[in-house]
């Protein structure tokens, strides 16, 4: 099946200036040489720490933020490079939910002018069919048509994202990028949300690239999971795979800090030591490996650690402070 997205060695870096004369003095490697593909109608979740670079990599690939290298193809079309005259007819096609619903939506605006000021962009229809189509839309997120003429501040948090999904789908995207969707709601309007990406997803046939920290979240919704560890993806596979059998020492940390449900039951904490080293001057080998001071590091710099597939459709960096030795020798057998 052919790819809807198509991101290779991806890389993302901010400039940093200092000095008198304020001169470029470094980077802030914020996506450094990531690539995956989504196909359609598949949800991948990213995960990480806060900091890695997840939110960056959505930016960029809506185009929001330019990459410094790489490529990024939709739908078999390199889009890396698109002026923004050239990407704004793409733009129907692939959309973004934000993080924060009261940041992301104009409060001076009301719900009806929020949702059709994409379709009036794209010139969908005449002003009496934009009007049923924001009435559409209002219901297919749980909303009711009267909340058209209400502001956003008139709104619960879980009411406002809805708002946000409405205004993604208006245009019947096929990619959407959700970066961190539910993480500034409370619990109990969660799982109400993401329910309603699912059922979104399965009536409209929607791609989604799915951003959070919250791994039993991601695992709600998600085909597959990518974990990135500062601006580099370090393992890929399968939900299920990710959470029954991990193999980077990373992402079994990440596994490990998943709150358990059952009070009585004792869970083996994996307590990670060091602290995430700086984008600007990442170590030049494992940077996992150099924040546990493993004492292998001195091998992995200037190794290749790309991901390898050790296992159909499990992807691991090739890296040997964060495998274990049976890993570690799979890892190496498909480098060689």
């Amino acid at each position: 099946m052919t790819p809807i997205l198509s991101v290779r060695d991806l890389k993302v870096h901010f400039p940093v200036s200092g000095g008198l004369f304020m001169r470029q003095t470094g980077a802030v490697r914020a996506v450094d040489g990531v690539s995956f593909d989504i196909a359609p109608g598949e949800t991948l979740g990213l995960v990480g720490e806060s900091g890695c670079g997840k939110s960056t990599l959505g930016k960029a690939i809506v185009r929001l933020t330019d990459p410094n290298a790489g490529s990024i193809h939709f739908n078999g079309r390199d889009i890396t490079r698109l002026s923004r005259g050239a990407m704004r007819p793409l733009r129907r096609d692939i959309q973004m939910i934000f993080q924060d619903p009261v940041e992301s939506l104009n409060a001076r605006h009301s719900v009806r002018e929020i949702l059709e000021e994409p379709l009036i962009i794209h010139g969908y229809g005449s002003a009496l069919e934009r009007r049923k189509r924001v009435d559409e839309v209002l219901e297919k997120v749980g909303l009711q048509t009267a909340a058209a003429d209400r502001y956003p501040f008139e709104f619960s948090g879980g009411q406002r994202q809805r708002i946000g999904i409405a205004r993604a789908i208006a245009l019947q995207p096929k990619l959407i990028i959700c970066d961190e969707p539910v993480s500034a709601l409370d619990v109990s309007v969660q799982s109400q949300v993401l329910n309603l990406l699912l059922e979104l997803q399965r009536d409209m046939g929607l791609s989604y690239l799915f951003i959070a920290h919250d791994l039993a979240v991601v695992k709600h919704i998600s085909d597959r999971v990518a974990v990135m560890y500062l601006g580099k993806m370090v393992e890929m596979a399968g939900a299920d795979a990710i959470y029954q059998n991990p193999k980077h020492a990373y992402t079994k940390a990440l596994l490990s800090a998943i709150p358990e449900p059952d009070p009585t039951l004792v869970k083996d904490r994996i307590l990670l030591e060091g602290d995430v080293p700086s984008p600007i001057d990442p170590p030049k080998g494992s940077a996992f490996g150099h924040r546990m001071k493993h004492p292998r590091y001195n091998e992995t710099i200037g190794a290749d650690l790309s991901l390898r597939e050790i296992e159909p459709g499990h992807w691991v960096a090739a890296d040997p402070c964060c495998l274990e030795a049976a890993d570690w020798e799979k890892a190496t057998k498909m480098v060689a």
